[in-house]
């Protein structure tokens, strides 16, 4: 096993929690406290990817995401912390009065491009242009793919287990349940999960490709990972569950009645979940896993995602 070199940025161990909701215990590992500014799952990603940029001498970080990414604003903030330039390709349109992750990235001074949505699917093209028009004035581009989607980028969740089995008996847990939408996470704790031989489902909440291509991608990006890496493991596809139908409405929308669960569970709990990726994941996981009280068993994995909630402001405050 070849397994990849990391700088430190995430703080770690991230805690693991026991909630209520609607009076059904269960298990939440807290990822949204990997830091402030850093906030979120990307985080643990960009430890791995950040370290060969540095390592490979890069002058500046290309990498992709809507106006509102988690990821996006993760990689401008942790390229400032470790003195590399970065740039940004964002879905949306520019604005004179950016809220949210979008300010953070105007604030941190990284160099954004807005694309249309047609532009932004085919995004890897227009980044791998600027690289290569870059290279030829000599300057270095290291390349990340959205959300850190790479079989580098999930060793993030692949090393996760190692935190886990010191706050908890993995053989316990059943399953892990979180949200999903470039599927690195998701890859990551699916190869981790066979690595270390654990009988574990990966939930993985659909919010933004079809069901099909988002598992297409997640398996291929793990069998990618085993191969690039010799890892002594093979994976099991039907440990893998797309959890579909919880973003219907849309990537960057998001229904009422998801809203009014997201509220409660935050005047019950204190913790506010955002409305693009962990609100919809959780609404899913309190229809499918809460009702049944199977919250011990199927761990909710809070990926960040805070700074999304103030560009939903009126529809949070309704």
């Amino acid at each position: 096993m070849i397994k990849p070199d990391k700088i430190i940025l995430a703080n770690l161990p991230t805690p693991l929690q026991i909630k209520k909701f609607n009076d059904k215990e269960f298990l939440i590992k807290r990822d949204d406290l990997t830091g402030v500014e850093l906030t979120g799952n990307k985080v643990r990603k960009l430890e791995f990817l950040l370290a060969k940029a540095l390592e490979e001498k890069s002058d500046i970080v290309f990498t992709t995401g809507g106006d509102q990414s988690n990821h996006a604003r993760a990689t401008a903030i942790a390229c400032a912390q470790v003195g590399l330039k970065s740039k940004l390709f964002l879905w949306g349109k520019d604005t004179s009065k950016p809220v949210g992750n979008l300010f953070i990235d105007k604030v941190i001074g990284t160099k954004i491009e807005f694309l249309s949505k047609k532009e932004f699917f085919d995004v890897d093209t227009i980044m791998q242009k600027e690289q290569a028009s870059l290279s030829k004035k000599n300057k270095k581009v290291y390349v990340i793919p959205g959300g850190g989607s790479s079989t580098l980028g999930i060793w993030g969740y692949i090393s996760f287990y190692e935190e886990l089995a010191n706050q908890t008996e993995l053989n316990s847990l059943e399953g892990i349940w979180a949200a999903c939408g470039s599927g690195g996470t998701a890859a990551g704790l699916l190869v981790g999960a066979a690595l270390n031989k654990l009988k574990l489902k990966i939930y993985a909440v659909n919010v933004l490709l079809p069901k099909n291509i988002i598992k297409d991608i997640i398996l291929e990006l793990a069998e990618k990972c085993i191969q690039d890496y010799n890892l002594d493991c093979k994976i099991d596809a039907d440990m893998l569950v797309i959890v579909d139908g919880y973003s219907e409405e849309g990537y960057k929308k998001i229904e009422q009645k998801k809203i009014k669960v997201i509220k409660k569970f935050a005047q019950t709990n204190g913790i506010l979940l955002d409305p693009a990726y962990t609100g919809k994941a959780f609404y899913a996981y309190n229809e499918q896993i809460l009702n049944k009280d199977m919250g011990r068993k199927i761990l909710f994995l809070h990926t960040g995602g805070i700074y999304g909630v103030f560009c939903k402001a009126k529809q949070y405050l309704k």
